[in-house]
């Protein structure tokens, strides 16, 4: 039997994946372990393995096409198998599957008069509501739910008349079919019920946005001029995003901490471990093995103060409070059209150098789309540092599954009282978010405060 070569799941949220490009073509040999293809996830490309070595064939996952997360898209035949250019699974793969689909697994079959399926309603009816609940992705579900669409009176084109995104988008932008969101307010008398037009000239409901723009949820195109704007669409990473900003600051009950840190004992030790940096060779000559920066001090400090606050150093779940043994860091890192979070395992056994080196990587990789999922999925805390940009403080949003996360501002010369005289020392305003329900009050303050011991004796890293 040949071996079916599937779209893998490569992310945690990951249910339709598409290929961004394929590295073997049809009728190409490939040996295992060979490059196939690269997904595209929201946050990284992916480069997919060949299962088995023979000759590729079938190739039906297409490019830049939403596919199934299990779906096949290619078969590889050994050498010894004789290749027929018909599909081994006929009849179960297919991205769109043709019109004439009676039900789940059954082929409707009809004359060339009798191209419509049977569960589609005839040119000019209204769309049927369908029983049940309707199939649909997640992304689809999502689309429709935030464009008050009703996915009933969706037709599927995806495996067994599942809704799929472009379904969604079709549905949106074709109002004469019935398939407008049942929210808008011309012409629809009830959730579900789609907008009909009487005549060619009110086939637009008056507060749907002008031919060509995507519709948005309220409209929000009605309130700019033509001709003013332009649209620019989000991509996969800003959906993600968003969706889960909004999931974490509407279930999750932040609370924020702020206290200042002194840092003059930090820049000096810095100074002195990146001079005493040994030298290594490299195809550029000799540069040193390691040059820490003040991020890489702070990751460092915030692990170990975790460790020194165990309790801290845990995760929310419904049934039960997940304490974590070790300190997974992740740090927030600005990519072209978004960010990323890579996460330094184990920072609190790490030494400086070690972090250092391992963050420039993870840095590098995130920037180039990268990484694999299991280096930005997980950690136990978070660190999000601005001071680069000159920012003073602020207050960052948790990325669950964490239950804080630290916001670095600018280190800066400023007054300070000791013993009664003025100094000039170079402080650091940091803001820890937590959540309540897993960090109290006096857990996070005590938190904030071991972090806070770290930086300004920041021998007790080394130690």
């Amino acid at each position: 039997m040949p071996t079916e070569v599937i779209l893998p799941k490569v992310d945690m949220d990951m249910a339709t994946g598409q290929i961004s490009r394929w590295f073997a073509e049809e009728g190409a040999k490939v040996k295992k372990g060979d490059v196939l293809f690269e997904i595209e996830t929201d946050k990284a490309a992916m480069e997919i393995d060949a299962p088995a070595s023979g000759t590729l064939r079938n190739v039906t996952g297409k490019e830049r096409v939403d596919i199934p997360v299990g779906e096949p898209v290619a078969w590889i035949y050994a050498d010894d198998e004789v290749y027929a250019p018909i599909s081994p699974l006929e009849g179960e793969m297919s991205a769109k599957p043709t019109e004439g689909v009676a039900s789940e697994g059954t082929a409707h079959k009809s004359s060339p008069a009798e191209a419509t399926p049977p569960d589609r309603p005839s040119a000019g009816h209204p769309p049927l509501k369908r029983e049940g609940k309707a199939r649909a992705t997640p992304i689809a579900r999502r689309l429709a739910r935030e464009a008050g669409l009703d996915l009933s009176v969706v037709s599927g084109s995806g495996p067994h008349g599942r809704v799929v995104r472009t379904d969604v988008e079709a549905a949106l932008s074709s109002p004469l079919e019935g398939e407008v969101s049942a929210k808008r307010t011309e012409g629809v008398a009830s959730e579900g019920t789609a907008y009909l037009a009487s005549s060619p000239a009110e086939a637009t409901p008056p507060d749907l946005p002008p031919a060509g723009h995507p519709p948005l949820k309220g409209d929000v195109l009605l309130l700019f001029a033509e001709g003013s704007y332009e649209l620019v669409p989000h991509d996969n990473m800003r959906k993600t995003i968003a969706r889960r900003l909004v999931e974490a600051k509407s279930t999750i009950p932040h609370f924020y901490l702020t206290l200042d840190c002194e840092l003059d004992a930090l820049l000096a030790l810095r100074t002195q471990l990146n001079a005493a940096a040994p030298m290594r060779k490299t195809d550029k000559g000799e540069v040193p093995a390691y040059k820490l920066s003040v991020n890489d001090m702070v990751i460092k400090a915030m692990a170990m103060a975790l460790m020194a606050v165990p309790d801290a150093n845990a995760s929310w779940t419904d049934s039960a409070m997940v304490k974590h043994k070790h300190a997974d860091v992740g740090v927030a890192v600005s990519i072209p059209g978004g960010l990323i979070t890579p996460i330094i395992r184990h920072a609190d056994e790490k030494t400086l150098s070690v972090i250092s080196n391992e963050m420039k990587d993870l840095a590098s990789r995130a920037r180039s789309r990268k990484l694999k999922p299991e280096e930005y999925q997980g950690g136990t805390t978070a660190v999000s540092n601005l001071g680069m940009f000159g920012v003073k403080d602020f207050a960052a949003v948790i990325n669950p599954p964490h239950a804080t996360i630290l916001a670095i501002g600018a280190g800066e010369e400023r007054a300070v009282v000791k013993k009664g005289e003025i100094k000039i020392a170079t402080v650091m305003s940091v803001t820890l978010s937590t959540d309540h329900r897993a960090v109290d009050g006096a857990l996070r303050a005590e938190l904030l405060g071991a972090f806070k011991r770290m930086v300004e004796n920041p021998m007790s890293m080394l130690v």
